[in-house]
Formats: structure tokens, sequence, C-alpha cells
């Protein structure tokens, strides 16, 4: 074999997601993985310390991608455009991955264990949200609390945009309604907070 194998560890993360769908994450093991991507389990564990994080190893990258957007936003632009600009760059992060973002949604739905894990992640993006929005100068309560309905908005489109099954109409309609249910999410937030 190799000494370096070319996309190695996306070539893992899809054999992983694949024998998950397959066989259930609980009969996969690490040397299923290893072998149904033409790896041996040593380099496997390179690259994730266990059979659950290749589940989650774009967590670090959406947070670096979200916090990023945030603080780019105008300078004059409120708490609630920085939180939307965040919000547009995690929809077109996840451009071209729907099927992929469905099978490993229903691979962490079907394990406790995955949803303990996906739980967190939404919480480490809630914290990283409030931090880059505190870093724009919002107040810290203020900062946590947009954070908080941001992540929320985030865990209720994404939950509709996996869950779709209208006809899509070609890829590229299914590409944009992420970002789409984002910002009807983020309006629909809006709207209900000043009727109230």
């Amino acid at each position: 074999m190799a000494r370096w194998e070319p996309h190695t560890k996306e070539r893992l993360a899809r054999a992983a997601l694949e024998l998950y769908s397959e066989y259930g994450y609980e009969r996969t093991t690490v040397a299923q993985i290893a072998a149904r991507a033409g790896l041996t389990e040593r380099t496997y564990f390179r690259h994730f310390r266990d059979k659950r994080e290749v589940l989650f190893d774009g967590a670090h990258s959406l947070e670096t991608t979200l916090s990023e957007a945030v603080a780019a936003a105008p300078g004059g632009a409120s708490p609630r455009a920085a939180l939307a600009a965040g919000l547009d760059a995690i929809g077109l992060a996840f451009q071209g991955a729907r099927e992929q973002a469905r099978t490993r949604q229903a691979v962490i739905s079907a394990q406790q264990e995955l949803q303990e894990r996906e739980l967190i992640k939404l919480a480490s993006l809630t914290r990283v949200l409030a931090e880059a929005l505190r870093l724009r100068g919002v107040e810290e309560t203020r900062a946590s609390l947009l954070a908080e309905a941001g992540c929320g908005v985030f865990k209720t489109a994404f939950v509709r945009w996996v869950g779709d099954e209208r006809p899509r109409g070609g890829a590229s309609a299914g590409e944009v309604a992420l970002a789409a249910l984002l910002r009807e999410g983020l309006d629909t937030l809006g709207d209900a907070l000043a009727r109230d």
C-alpha cells in the first residue's frame, strides 16, 4: 500500500457513512470502514480517534465558517444582520451535500449515543457564535441569547432540509434550500418576537 493516499480522510468518511447506513452504526467496525476505503485500521486512527468521530469531523470547519462570516459582516451591521451573515455562510457550506447530510442524519437519529454527540456539537456551535457576536461588541447576555436563537434556527432548518421529500427539479434547487430555510427561520423568529 502506498505511503500517502490521496483524499484519505474523505474516503474513510464516505466508507463509514456507507457502512453505517447499510449495516448500522453498532454493527460496523473500524476494520470494516478501513477495508471499504482500501486503507488500514492504523490509517483510520491517524485521522479519527474512534468510529463515532468520523461522523462529526466537520464540526470545527462549520464553527470556523460561522465565526468568520459573523466577523466579516459590515462594521455597522446590526447583531441580527451579523447572525444572518453567519447563517448564510452555513447554508453555502452545505451546498451540494444534502444527500450525504440526509444519510448522516438517519444514522445519528438511530443511535442515542450519536444524538448526544450531535447535541454537544450544537452547544459548541452556540458558544462559538456567542463569542463571535461578543467580539463585534454585542453585550454578553444579548450575544448569548442571539446565539441560542441562531442555533435553534439552524437546527430547525437543517431538520426540515434533510427531511424534505418534495421533488427538487435538479440538484441546484435542493442545494439552495438550506440557505432559504435558514433565512425563513430567522425571519419567522424575528416576526414572532416582534408580535409578542
